[in-house]
């Protein structure tokens, strides 16, 4: 992993009061509790989810 392109993703918004896929997409990438940050393989798939709750995540390492 150590070779390929790594994002951090930090949840900045609530997932309370947004729809049910939006959620499950918090989840997915790994994102649960407000704050919290992932560092993340930067591939499509995951380019997709963090683009799907743009306004829930703040993209930090890029």
């Amino acid at each position: 992993m150590a070779d390929k392109k790594m994002i951090t993703v930090k949840q900045v918004g609530s997932p309370i009061r947004r729809e049910k896929s939006q959620r499950a997409t918090l989840i997915g990438l790994g994102l649960n509790k407000m704050n919290k940050e992932r560092e993340l393989i930067d591939t499509p798939e995951v380019r997709g989810m963090i683009k799907k709750v743009t306004h829930l995540v703040r993209v930090i390492g890029e």
